[in-house]
Order: structure tokens, then C-alpha cells, then sequence
């Protein structure tokens, strides 16, 4: 009964220069030994056939997404006609999907996190789709061992990994402090992003808590289901650019009273900025990662160096807690506290262009 929503759809904003619109995060293979999507992919191929397993990309991704996974059908490719943030691209997969597996339990992942123990994850989506299949929404928490600061928390009464129970309410990113009494507390867990649910359980919490998006869902199921060809960007993105930018969990997830979340623990990483390559790569003996480059280091500490092309040569005096990233002539130097704001950054090249 399970299929699968890899969303990949992403801007290609947080890891400039080396990602880019046309080859976001989830498209590089600077992480691990494959693209962060293929690894996706192959990581839930051991739960289902091919066919029922969908990716949502925009349409600068196409391109990129058949050369990294070739096998995929090109009816299993769902593209987002406007960036709309993730209410809209959940809903508008979910029904292509429920049009070719009605009634499945839908596991809606991320394309670009790193999971160690896969074995362990496969058995987490196994007890999600359990009680998706019960009307239930699902969500997986991971268990924190650290008070981080840039995930989103879940709050429950759980006592045992891989059992899943009611979720009490949603935590935004806290701060340092404030993660830090949630670990204290106890019964707090990671948003992995990651949800499971049928088709009429979550169109029925968007009919209740985001009537403007169920509204526009009725209308492009209407199309979809009686037009095979319907599904191209140009023939729905009049409807899609209706939709208001919000995410699924602001939308539906954070205000539904039917959200369960299944406890886990099997090393994950969302790979979310520049500052996960600490804890990706190892470091020399002043605390600096290097990765694709020859770093030669004066009186510098505790920096991330990072190159797209093998053996880059970089140099650095008096330099700590910084990122340099290059690729392809484009070079970024940031404190690694600010690595949030590299769009910011983009923003001000954009303008300057203009």
C-alpha cells in the first residue's frame, strides 16, 4: 500500500556556489559518494517496485533529475508549475499519485538528508504507513542527542523508538536556551520533515484548515483525472499560481488533532548548511575540513573549505570559523554563524545585476 513523494524541488540557494537553481543541494554528490536524491531513492527501493516512486521537481530540475535517476518514468516525475512552498507541491502530488494508486499510504520524504542506518529508517516507514492506513497523519521524530538550534521540534508523551503516538504540538526553532530545556524536559523530538498519510486524510485537513488550497485541489484532481496530458506545468499553472506560499506544516500539519509521530533513531543528518560538513567530514589537527581541496593553513582554525573540482588549492592566513566555498569562479568566504543568510547575499548579487 505504500508509495512515495521525494520532494526535490528546491531553490539551490543554501549551498551557493557550489548548487545552483538547475542543480540544487539534493543534486550534488559532494556529500556522500551519490547525489543526495539518488540516495533517496535507492534508499526506499528495497519497500516498493519503481512505479510508486514520484518525484516533485520544478522545471529547471528535469533535466538534471533524468540524468541522475534515468529509470524514472516520465509519468513518475511530478512538476511544480510555480514555486509555492510545500502545502501546494504535497497537495498537487499527492493527488497525481492517489489518480495512480488510490487509497495508498503516501510517505512524503526529503531528497536531500543523509541517513546512516537505512535498515533502521525502512522499519520507521513501515510503522508510519501502519498507522496511516489507520486515518492517522504520521511524522517521524528523531531522537536529539544535542541542543540543536536549526531543526523544528515535536512534542510527545513517547516512551519506546518505533511506536507511534499522539503528536501534543509543533515547536518552531528554538533558541539555544530553549533547545536546551527541551532536551532537559524529555518527550522532545526532531522534525524530520518526513509524513505518511492517505490521499482523503490529508485533502480532509486541508478542506478544514486550508479551504483556499482544498478549493484549488478540487480543481486541478477535476483536470488531472480526466486529462492524461493535464499534468504539464503550462496546463495547471494558472490554478497553481493561487495557491499561497505555506508550508504543509503551517497549513495543515501544526493544527490537525489527528498527528501521530513515530519516535526513531537511525542517523540523520538534513545536511540544512555549510556548518554540516563538520559533522560530515573529518578534521585536521586545528579543527578544518577540507573537501575536493589542498588547504595549506596559517594561524587558522576551525574552518570549512570546500571545492566542486578535485584538488583545488586554497590558502589561509588568520582565518577561523569561516566557510570558502568555490566553484566554477564563484567564491564565498562567510563567518560560519551567518551561513543562514547567504540568501541575503544572493539578493544583493541579484539586484546589483539588475
Amino acid at each position: 500500500m505504500l508509495t512515495f513523494l521525494i520532494m526535490a524541488g528546491g531553490s539551490g540557494e543554501r549551498f551557493w556556489p557550489l548548487s545552483s537553481k538547475d542543480k540544487p543541494k539534493q543534486f550534488l554528490s559532494i556529500f556522500s559518494d551519490k547525489p543526495l536524491i539518488r540516495k533517496t531513492y535507492e534508499r526506499v527501493l528495497p519497500l516498493v517496485t519503481p512505479d510508486r516512486i514520484f518525484v516533485s521537481v520544478n522545471h529547471h530540475q528535469v533535466a538534471g533529475l533524468k540524468e541522475i535517476l534515468p529509470e524514472l518514468k516520465e509519468e513518475n516525475i511530478i512538476i511544480e508549475p510555480a514555486h509555492r512552498d510545500t502545502a501546494a507541491a504535497v497537495g498537487y502530488g499527492s493527488l497525481i499519485i492517489n489518480k495512480y494508486f488510490p487509497d495508498s499510504a503516501i510517505a512524503v520524504l526529503p531528497s536531500d538528508h543523509l541517513i546512516k542506518d537505512e535498515a533502521a529508517f525502512r522499519k520507521v516507514l513501515v510503522t508510519a504507513e501502519r498507522n496511516a492506513l489507520k486515518g492517522r497523519i504520521v511524522t517521524i521524530g528523531v531522537k536529539p542527542d544535542y541542543p540543536e538550534t536549526g531543526y523544528g521540534y515535536i512534542q510527545s508523551d513517547y516512551t519506546r523508538m518505533n511506536v507511534a503516538v499522539k503528536v501534543k504540538r509543533f515547536r518552531e526553532k528554538p533558541s539555544l536556551e530553549k533547545a536546551m530545556e527541551y532536551l532537559a524536559e524529555g518527550g522532545y523530538l526532531w522534525n524530520a520533515g518526513v509524513f505518511v498519510f492517505q490521499y482523503r486524510i490529508i485533502m480532509r485537513s486541508f478542506r478544514h484548515h486550508a479551504k483556499k488550497h482544498f478549493a484549488i485541489f478540487q480543481e486541478l484532481e477535476n483536470i488531472v483525472t480526466k486529462n492524461e496530458g493535464a499534468r504539464t506545468a503550462e496546463e495547471v499553472l494558472p490554478l497553481f499560481k493561487q495557491f499561497e506560499k505555506i508550508s504543509v506544516d503551517y497549513a495543515v500539519m501544526e493544527k490537525s488533532t489527528s498527528v501521530y509521530v513515530v519516535p526513531a533513531d537511525f542517523g540523520w543528518n538534513d545536511v540544512g548548511s555549510y556548518e554540516a560538513f563538520d559533522s560530515l567530514f573529518p578534521h585536521d589537527a586545528r579543527g578544518n575540513v577540507a573537501v575536493n581541496t589542498n588547504v595549506y593553513c596559517v594561524a587558522s582554525n576551525g574552518n570549512i573549505v570546500i571545492s566542486d573540482e578535485p584538488n583545488t588549492q586554497v590558502c589561509l592566513l588568520g582565518l577561523s570559523d569561516r566557510v570558502i566555498a568555490v566553484s566554477k569562479g564563484k567564491v564565498l568566504v562567510c563567518s560560519k554563524s551567518r551561513t543562514q543568510e547567504i540568501k541575503k547575499a544572493l539578493l544583493l548579487m541579484k539586484n546589483s545585476t539588475q
